[in-house]
C-alpha cells in the first residue's frame, strides 16, 4: 500500500501505539493536575519500564495535558555525564514563559526570572574564565541571595518555591517532567527529592513527573529513604492483546484499509506487545502489503525488513556502545536465558564465563550506567531492552 500514507510512520497517527492502552495513566494525571491546582496534597509521579514501552511518548502527552490546563510545563532529559542545573534552568524558563502570558504583573514574573538566572549561573565552575562562562539567555539581572548558594539542595528548594508561587498567582501549577531520570547524578537526585519533600509539606502547586528504567525506584530510595512517600510509582509495561490490536487496527481503519485476524495474531506474536515493536512491524507490514486487506502473509514478508531496521537503529546502536568486555557479559546473559526477556543470575554469568564474580563487577556496573542492563533484585541482572537477548544470539 502507499508508503506515503503509512499510518505507522512516526508522527503519522492521531494516537501512536506508544499511547494505546495508557488511558489509566492519562486519567490519573488529570486527577493529579486537578488536586494540585486546588492545593490538595498529592505525590509526584514516576513512570518506570523497559525501553520501547512508550515512556517518553507518554511523558510528552502528560506535558501537553498540563499545558492545555494552563500550567507552566518544562521537560528535561537527564544525562549521566551532566549536572541538572543547566537543563533544569532551561525547562523552568519555558514553564515560566507559559505562565507569563497569564500573569498580570510583569514585575513579578521578572523577579522569578531573576531567581532562576541566579540558580542557572551556578552551573558555571567558580574557576571558569568570563569568556567561557555559560549564559542562560534570561534577559534580567540575576537576583542576589536567592537560589544562588551553590548548594543544589538549598537552591532547588528556593527556586521551586518561587516558581510554584508564581503559578499559584494565576491559579494553576508547574509540571516538571524528567526523562531518563535514573541518569540524574546522585547529588542532584538527592536535592530533587528534598525539594519535592519540602514543597509537598506546603502544598505548593508543583509536580515532578519522572520517567526511567525499572531500577529507578531503587535509585531514588538510595538517595532519600523517604522517597517512597514522595512519589507514586507507575509501571509501564507491554500492551495486552486487546490494546495491541487496537494500536494496529485504529490507524489502519483511518486509512480505510483492513487487517485479518490471522495478521493480528502474527503481529502480536512477533512484537510481543511492546509499543515500539508494534509500530516498527506495523510500518513494515503496511509497506509490504499490496491489497487493502493486510494478511498474515504480509506480516511474514515484512518481518525481515522490520528486523533489519531494528538491528541497526534499536539494538545495534546500543550494542555498539559496549566495550568488548561488556559485550562478553551481555552475550553470556543472552546465552543463559536462551534469548528470552528474563533476568539471569549474576553468579551463573560468572560461572558461565569461568571468572570470579568480583572481576565482572566493572563490566556489569558500566552496563548499568549505560542503561543496557538493570538489577531489579539482588543477584539478578536483566536487559533494559526487550528482545535484546534474542538479537544478541543472532550476532557472530
Amino acid at each position: 500500500m502507499d508508503p506515503v500514507r503509512n499510518p505507522f510512520a512516526p508522527g503519522a497517527g492521531q494516537r501512536p501505539p506508544e499511547l494505546a492502552g495508557r488511558d489509566r495513566e492519562v486519567d490519573a494525571f488529570e486527577v493529579v493536575l486537578e488536586r494540585v491546582a486546588r492545593a490538595r496534597p498529592e505525590r509526584s509521579l514516576v513512570l518506570t519500564g523497559l525501553r520501547g514501552v512508550g515512556k517518553t511518548v507518554l511523558l510528552g502527552e502528560l506535558r501537553s495535558m498540563a499545558v492545555r490546563r494552563g500550567w507552566g510545563a518544562g521537560k528535561v532529559e537527564a544525562r549521566p555525564d551532566a549536572g541538572l542545573r543547566r537543563p533544569l534552568s532551561a525547562a523552568l524558563h519555558r514553564a515560566i514563559r507559559d505562565l507569563a502570558v497569564q500573569h498580570r504583573a510583569p514585575d513579578r514574573v521578572e523577579e522569578v526570572l531573576a531567581v532562576l538566572k541566579a540558580f542557572a549561573l551556578k552551573a558555571n565552575p567558580d574557576s571558569a574564565k568570563l569568556r567561557d562562562r555559560w549564559q542562560p539567555g534570561i534577559d534580567v539581572p540575576a537576583a542576589q541571595g536567592r537560589a544562588d548558594s551553590g548548594d543544589i539542595e538549598i537552591d532547588l528548594v528556593e527556586l521551586f518555591t518561587e516558581v510554584a508561587e508564581l503559578a499559584a498567582d494565576v491559579g494553576t501549577g508547574i509540571a516538571l517532567l524528567i526523562d531518563e531520570m535514573q541518569d540524574v547524578q546522585p547529588a542532584d537526585i538527592s536535592a530533587l527529592c528534598a525539594a519535592c519533600h519540602e514543597l509537598s509539606q506546603s502544598g505548593a502547586p508543583l509536580v515532578v513527573v519522572g520517567a526511567g528504567l525499572p531500577h529507578l525506584p531503587a535509585v531514588l530510595s538510595a538517595s532519600k529513604s523517604y522517597s517512597e512517600r514522595l512519589f507514586r510509582y507507575v509501571r509501564i509495561d507491554r500492551l495486552d492483546r486487546s490494546d495491541a490490536d487496537r494500536a494496529v487496527v485504529a490507524p489502519i481503519e483511518r486509512e480505510e484499509a483492513e487487517i485479518t485476524p490471522d495478521a493480528l495474531d502474527a503481529l502480536f506474536s512477533i512484537s510481543g506487545g511492546y509499543p515500539y515493536f508494534v509500530q516498527s512491524y506495523g510500518k513494515a507490514t503496511w509497506d509490504a502489503a499490496v491489497r487493502a486487506e493486510i494478511s498474515d502473509e504480509d506480516v511474514r514478508l515484512a518481518a525481515p525488513e522490520a528486523e533489519s531496521e531494528l538491528a541497526v537503529g534499536f539494538f545495534g546502536s546500543r550494542y555498539e556502545r559496549a566495550t568488548p568486555a561488556e559485550r562478553e557479559y551481555l552475550r553470556a546473559m543472552a546465552e543463559l536465558v536462551g534469548g528470552r526477556d528474563e533476568p539471569a543470575p549474576t553468579a551463573s554469568i560468572a560461572e558461565y564465563l569461568e571468572r570470579r564474580p568480583s572481576s565482572l563487577s566493572p563490566a556489569r556496573d558500566s552496563l548499568i550506567k549505560k542503561g543496557l542492563v538493570y538489577s531489579g533484585e539482588r543477584g539478578l541482572i536483566a536487559f533494559t531492552v526487550p528482545h535484546f537477548g534474542r538479537y544478541l544470539l543472532t550476532q557472530e
